[in-house]
């Protein structure tokens, strides 16, 4: 017999609450049903992109996140289908589909937070650049949507290249007037996720239990995992340090080339990002003490978007934290990748205020 403890079959109330709960503890966010049942009202998230193959389980995610009661899966086509599955799910949170640009305004109207994994995705031999020229002006176009339906709304950018979709969408908010710095996020959280991942596996750590840093931007020598300030401490040789920060970097050419033509990191991203999105809903509802990694407007280098630990309030960025002590190693990564990232933001602006 299982030891899970199936014969004692959980009440239908409580089972998707629980669900969501061990995915989270398992991610190590400190979260708990009675939390959850203290909010203050309900939120309404929307996925952009939702029938892609990071939407699509995104939005799944998210339907078992408590804190969800209304969720808007909007696609240029294929969402009514999506919707129609996902709304079969038994917990609290109402879904609606909405498909093409008409429908855009409805499915973004009062939102809390606007997840956008919109766009296309990698395939082998795509560098990021290729991918610039098509995700720029779908990543456009969607923020404007939002300045109209939802511009108090936490924006969640998934769609890459980050470095320069973000930047981008912050020119397009202020052009509209409506730019917030605090509700603008870049979703960084899978480098911190396999980071993690790949520091307890090569420590024999619980991954549960571990942290890890990861600071910079969202791409190749931009992605810089500080295992300096990584708990708990584990001595790794310099070799060692070298392989792990090469392996999160290189992280999504891993998955695309393990998928041989047949996607990206689609499933790990959808994870990263209900993570991530999770967590400003916390935020929203009033809990203390949420601390996450993300590509945010910054001053804390050179460069003006920069991903560093970050405190969520209700309002969206509280602090944006300093990188604290880092070692040798990780000043001489850090010092490497500003000039692309620089490049990058520079790319995104300059595209933005072309349009």
């Amino acid at each position: 017999k299982s030891g899970h403890g199936l014969s004692a079959s959980p009440t239908p109330q409580t089972l998707p609450r629980h669900t969501m709960a061990a995915l989270l503890r398992a991610a190590g966010v400190s979260r708990t049903a009675s939390k959850a049942m203290q909010q203050t009202r309900g939120y309404k998230v929307a996925v952009l992109g939702a029938a892609g193959g990071i939407g699509q389980p995104c939005g799944l995610l998210m339907k078992m996140n408590p804190l969800v009661t209304e969720l808007s899966l909007y696609d240029i086509a294929g969402t009514p289908g999506v919707a129609a599955d996902v709304s079969h799910i038994n917990t609290a949170a109402q879904v609606k589909g909405f498909a093409g640009d008409a429908e855009l305004g409805a499915a973004l109207k009062d939102c809390d937070v606007v997840i956008i994994p919109a766009g296309v995705p990698r395939k082998p031999g795509m560098t990021r650049d290729d991918l610039f020229k098509i995700n720029a002006g779908i990543v456009a176009g969607l923020t404007d949507a939002v300045a109209t339906h939802c511009p108090k709304a936490m924006i969640n950018m998934i769609s890459n290249p980050v470095n320069s979709t973000v930047p981008i969408a912050a020119e397009v908010l202020k052009k509209r007037g409506v730019y917030d710095p605090k509700k603008l996020f870049g979703v960084t959280t899978l480098d911190v996720v396999r980071a993690k991942t790949f520091y307890a596996e090569k420590n024999g750590l619980e991954t549960a239990k571990v942290d890890v840093p990861v600071v910079g931007g969202h791409a190749g020598i931009t992605i810089l995992p500080l295992w300096s300030q990584a708990t708990p401490k584990a001595a790794m040789t310099d070799d060692v340090i070298d392989a792990l920060t090469k392996r999160t970097q290189d992280g999504g050419t891993e998955v695309v080339a393990a998928k041989a033509g047949k996607g990206s990191a689609t499933l790990s991203m959808a994870y990263a990002g209900a993570l991530f999105a999770d967590a400003c809903l916390r935020a929203k509802n009033g809990e203390a003490g949420v601390v996450e990694c993300t590509y945010v407007e910054s001053s804390v280098t050179e460069v003006p978007f920069f991903a560093s630990k970050v405190t969520l309030g209700k309002e969206g960025v509280e602090t944006v934290h300093g990188l604290g002590d880092i070692s040798a190693y990780e000043q001489k990564a850090l010092d490497g990748m500003m000039g692309e990232l620089k490049d990058s933001i520079g790319k995104g602006v300059e595209f933005a205020k072309a349009l």
